[in-house]
């Protein structure tokens, strides 16, 4: 039986409807338009693509379309394909027969197999092994797949959205994605797009951080004042609706104050200087930088923040037990860094009177001792590591192996 294609029209309600449904704040046109073709795209059995930076919240529109389509009653897996091992990607997608490799204990069933009648959200697409991107290819156009260590094909009908925040025609110069596979994701692309291209949409969902965190803790909600709304709008927000998440939390907790003024919002937002000098020291050219490395560094500058912001705590604990009248006074004539990229911490006094060592300026260097001190936090636990970092397991295993870790 031919299924009958209906076109929706939605109105305002219908668009509200979905917003709350999925739990997605905000009003801009894109935003809206975005999920109009998510609901559209869901009446048939096309391949989607979603793409956007970090953090926009790409995960909402998969739902969106598994939802309203006819696999709806069907099972929904969504896969992170950076965070598996590439010697594992494989065996998790397609599945195995026991004795395939050497912990193949038992036969196991792959997602592409479970899912079947339902829908299969892969994120961070981009990251998948050329080898694997072959056999995605096969199950794409022929619905046919073959589990590890079997000769056997099997079929399965399963619908197929990716996700990515790579530039992927680059990457297809680059010869790390295959340009057919990409025409065979790509017959509907949905760019979701980044916060600062929707600065309307920042003070509410400010505001709803806000009260889920003071209703979750039973504590006062905070408040932004006109002028500190105006700076949160105006900032560039380069980690997305995640990093105002976590902005929002954070000054939720710490602020005695509720109202919260530019002068206090500014302690909690890093500045643009300190992102764009960063790219700079490294590579000349901003479009030679991966997105993984790039994110790794600015989380090395967030982490040395939060030392710097342990120093301060300890050296406040000192002075109220009335004990700082033994530590000599020492006034820091540059901050710690003695670089311009971290302007925050300029007020940092060390526990010591002795000054601190300016660190090695090279970023190699500082990108190395960053992953080095973060492995020995989570003791040598590669996955924790990565998630503190902000990258892939995979580029954090290719970084390892180049400093020799």
């Amino acid at each position: 039986m031919r299924t009958v294609y209906n076109y929706i029209c939605m109105d305002h309600k219908d668009l509200q409807r979905i917003k709350n449904q999925f739990n997605i704040i905000g009003n801009s046109p894109q935003l809206n338009r975005d999920i109009e073709i998510a609901v559209q795209v869901a009446l048939t059995d096309l391949s989607v693509l979603i793409t956007g930076e970090s953090g926009v919240g790409k995960e909402h529109f998969p739902k969106i379309i598994h939802q309203y389509s006819a696999r709806k009653h069907g099972p929904y897996f969504a896969i992170n394909c950076g965070a598996i091992p590439e010697g594992t990607i494989d065996a998790e997608l397609f599945g195995h027969t026991k004795g395939a490799f050497t912990d193949a204990k038992s036969e196991r069933k792959g997602y592409f197999e479970i899912a079947d009648g339902g829908t299969l959200f892969l994120d961070e697409v981009g990251e998948l092994p050329l080898s694997t991107q072959a056999r995605l290819l096969r199950v794409l156009e022929t619905g046919e797949f073959i589990r590890m260590g079997s000769s056997e094909v099997q079929k399965t009908n399963v619908r197929v959205v990716a996700a990515t925040n790579l530039n992927i025609p680059k990457a297809i110069e680059d010869g790390r994605f295959r340009e057919d596979l990409y025409f065979r994701l790509n017959t509907i692309e949905i760019r979701v797009p980044a916060l600062r291209e929707r600065k309307d949409d920042i003070p509410p969902l400010f505001r709803q951080f806000v009260v889920d965190f003071a209703e979750r803790y039973r504590m006062p909600s905070i408040r932004l004042t006109e002028e500190a709304n105006e700076m949160l709008k105006s900032y560039y927000w380069q980690g997305n609706v995640r990093q105002l998440k976590n902005v929002a939390q954070r000054i939720s907790l710490i602020e005695k104050n509720r109202e919260i003024t530019p002068d206090i919002l500014a302690n909690y937002l890093p500045t643009h200087q300190m992102h764009r000098d960063l790219a700079v020291v490294q590579r000349p050219s901003k479009q030679d930088v991966p997105m993984d490395e790039l994110k790794m560094l600015y989380n090395m500058v967030g982490m040395m923040k939060r030392e710097m912001d342990m120093l301060k705590e300890q050296l406040a604990t000192l002075q109220q037990q009335d004990v700082h009248n033994n530590i000599p006074e020492w006034e820091p004539k540059q901050n710690v860094l003695d670089v311009d990229i971290v302007s925050e911490v300029d007020d940092v006094v060390p526990e010591t009177p002795t000054p601190p060592k300016t660190p090695d300026l090279k970023l190699a260097s500082l990108e190395r001792d960053t992953i080095q001190k973060a492995l020995l936090k989570n003791g040598g636990n590669r996955k924790a590591t990565a998630i503190e970092l902000g990258v892939s397991e995979r580029t954090l295993y290719r970084k390892i192996k180049d400093y020799g870790l």
